[in-house]
Formats: structure tokens, C-alpha cells, sequence
């Protein structure tokens, strides 16, 4: 048997050439102006917040950011992945733009709900989502009293919804005196409403009746209460609006509210709420607002 021939055979491996020439030196100058743009646009959509407003504002700087990055990568033949990638996200967050911009488009309000949501909810950072469900809850009806009609009568009027006041000006009394105003996006009836649990029932112990015409929206105690249980975060945010409703009215109370002996108290609290008349003539808390320059502390 002959031994074999090694120099016949050829054991070297050549060298397989890559697909992609390698980076044997760097550029001389920096990326094109396009790349950079490109950058700017994504730090400042990564900046984006929360909200409708927020996505947009966030996805329209992406859009921006990836379609920079697309037609960079255009101009370098060698950059393929990188079209690619860049044009399926550019794709994408256009696809986000307009389906956000068709959903904020979709819910819209009448004014006067659209004021009571710039007033009342849109600084507590609510959704228009969110609002959505509470003008749902009371079906998007607006409500009208005719000037020197009562909203509610001390004593008689039920309490089972929750108001507040569009246009107009209501005047609030008790026992024939004048306690305070209630105005334009305040609510009607929050001490009435807070100082009842869901289970409980009352009625009025003060009266409220229209300076002049006057508009307002009303939820129904029982309807509210089940938005109140299907979404805990709008039971937290009228919680946080009624409380800081009475919050103004107590104020505004104890500055003009006296009982005979000078001190100040509040007649719509809780416990004097759910007093009887004849107890609370019994309790020596009458009512006294003083006339202006005749006021003692």
C-alpha cells in the first residue's frame, strides 16, 4: 500500500469573502443633517405625556422620526435592514396618528359639555373616554328652570341626583334667609348628596331657587352609582370635585354664618342636615347674616 500524497492534496481553506464589506476605516465626516433630524424628532416624541393629546403629539414626532430615518437609509445602498425596519416603524406609527386622531375626532360634546369637562375634569387630567361615560350616565340631557322657580324646596324636595349648574344663578336659602349663590359649574346639591349614603334616602333642608333662567345637567342617583361601581376610577374623581364643591360652600357660609351667641357654624354640615326644623329651633342655632358694616366677629 503506497503512502499518501500530502503535497497532492490541498488541506488550505479559503477564505470565504462576507456579504458586507468590512468597516476597514471611519468616515471622515459625521452622518448626514437627515439622520440627525432624525434623532431630534424621537427625543422630543419620547417626551410625549399621557392622554389623546399626548399619544398624538408622542406618535406625530415618531412618524416624523422613522420617516427621516427611512429616507437615510435610502440613500445608502448598504443600509437595507435598516430601510426596512425604519420604513415598517414609519408605517406604524402613521397607523397610530390617524387612528388616535379618527377616535379623538369620534368624541366630541356639545358645548355646554364641553365646558363642563374644560372646567371641572380636564384639569384633574380626565380622559375624554372617561367623560364619555359620566355625559352617558345622564344621557346627554340638559335641564331648564324658569327664573324665581325652585330647583328644590327645604323639606319636601327628594334627594336622588346630582346637578351641576350650567348658565344662571341660583339662590340658596333656608327658613326664608339668604345663605349663599350658587353659580355657574358648581353643583346644586353636594352637601345633600355626601351627606346621604347609597342605601339611605332624604330630603332637602334648604331651597334653591333661580335668580334667572337657568341650565343644568343632572345624574340620577341610582344610574351614578352603578358607573360608580363598574369604574372606581370616576366614583374617585366625583368624590374629589363634590368634596371640594362643599369645600367653597362651607367658606363661603362661614363668612356670613352667626348663631345668637356670635359664633359661626355651618348649617349645611352633615348633622344639621339631617336635623329636623324642630330640633334645630330647639338647638338655638338660628340663622343670622349680618348686615354689611354691621358684622361682628
Amino acid at each position: 500500500m503506497e503512502p499518501p500524497d500530502f503535497e497532492a492534496m490541498n488541506f488550505t481553506v479559503e477564505p470565504v469573502t462576507g456579504g458586507y464589506p468590512l468597516c476597514e476605516e471611519w468616515r471622515e465626516g459625521s452622518e448626514g443633517s437627515v439622520f440627525h433630524l432624525a434623532n431630534i424628532f424621537l427625543f422630543l416624541g419620547f417626551m410625549g405625556g399621557s392622554g389623546f393629546y399626548g399619544l398624538i403629539y408622542l406618535f406625530t414626532f415618531l412618524t416624523l422620526g422613522f420617516f427621516c430615518l427611512t429616507l437615510w437609509a435610502w440613500s445608502d445602498l448598504c443600509t437595507t435592514d435598516s430601510f426596512l425596519w425604519s420604513f415598517a416603524l414609519f408605517g406604524v406609527c402613521l397607523g397610530q396618528v390617524l387612528h388616535i386622531s379618527y377616535r379623538l375626532r369620534s368624541v366630541s360634546f356639545d358645548k355646554d359639555f364641553q365646558d363642563l369637562y374644560n372646567c371641572l375634569f380636564k384639569k384633574l387630567g380626565v380622559s375624554l373616554t372617561h367623560f364619555g361615560k359620566i355625559v352617558a350616565c345622564c344621557e346627554g340631557d340638559i335641564h331648564n328652570i324658569d327664573q324665581d322657580h325652585c330647583f328644590a324646596i327645604e323639606g319636601k324636595t327628594a334627594i336622588d341626583k346630582l346637578s351641576v349648574l350650567l348658565s344662571g344663578r341660583i339662590r340658596v336659602t333656608v327658613n326664608g334667609e339668604f345663605l349663599h349663590y350658587i353659580y355657574p359649574f358648581q353643583f346644586l346639591d353636594s352637601p345633600e348628596w355626601d351627606s346621604l349614603r347609597p342605601s339611605e334616602e332624604g330630603v332637602f333642608q334648604v331651597t334653591l331657587r333661580a335668580d334667572n333662567p337657568c341650565r343644568y345637567v343632572a345624574w340620577r342617583r341610582k344610574k351614578l352609582y352603578l358607573l360608580f361601581a363598574k369604574h372606581r376610577y370616576i366614583a374617585k374623581i366625583f368624590a374629589l370635585v363634590v368634596r371640594n364643591d362643599i369645600a367653597e360652600k362651607l367658606y363661603s357660609l362661614n363668612d356670613k354664618a352667626f348663631d345668637k351667641a356670635g359664633h359661626r357654624y355651618d348649617l349645611r354640615l352633615p348633622s344639621y342636615c339631617h336635623m329636623p326644623g324642630t330640633e334645630l329651633e330647639k338647638a338655638d342655632v338660628f340663622l343670622q347674616v349680618p348686615v354689611q358694616g354691621e358684622r361682628t366677629a
